[in-house]
């Protein structure tokens, strides 16, 4: 039982300071998850992301639905989507009824236009930690470059929706581990 509280917990406060949407969420997860309870390591975090980030839907609710099973089973499940959306639910009625009333303020256009910049540096501080451990990986320094230079070609260059990107990487990292048997 304390476990599921926990976990209550540590989604509830995601879900309550995760204004922005998945984006800002992601680093809150890892935060709770990673450093706070040490459910998962960094690199299970970031398999978990990936795989959340090439499935359809937001993507703090998929990582909080697998990351709830994985710690507390069906029952885990639920108490983490709960957690997780429920606050969201709460604060929307409450932001979108006041905001409403004073839609046309210029603070209210600020303060919408504040969070762009947080969410920015927060994502940024998390793919730095990324990339540094993806340096000391057994690809190094060269290849991470490699790599992340060529994604950001594909990216930014061709508008390559990042899905397919991901979705190719995680085949090619699956079939790297696990080749295809020889015809003998």
């Amino acid at each position: 039982m304390k476990k599921q509280s926990k976990l209550f917990m540590a989604f509830f406060r995601v879900g309550l300071l995760g204004y922005g949407g998945g984006p800002s969420s992601i680093p809150l997860v890892h935060k709770e998850v990673v450093e706070k309870y040490k459910w998962l390591t960094s690199d299970e975090f970031s398999d978990i992301l990936a795989l959340g980030n090439a499935l359809p839907g937001p993507v703090a609710t998929k990582m909080a639905g697998y990351i709830g099973y994985r710690v507390g089973g069906i029952t885990g499940m639920f108490n983490a989507l709960i957690a997780t959306v429920v606050p969201t639910i709460i604060l929307m009625i409450l932001l979108l009824t006041s905001l409403n009333a004073y839609k046309d303020e210029p603070w209210v256009n600020g303060m919408a236009e504040a969070v762009v910049p947080v969410v920015a540096v927060m994502l940024f501080v998390l793919t730095w930690g990324f990339i540094k451990k993806s340096g000391k990986s057994k690809l190094g320094w060269g290849w991470s470059s490699v790599l992340i230079l060529i994604s950001l070609v594909l990216l930014e260059g061709i508008n390559l929706h990042p899905a397919i990107l991901i979705f190719v990487l995680l085949v090619g990292a699956l079939l790297k581990k696990n080749p295809p048997a020889e015809k003998t």
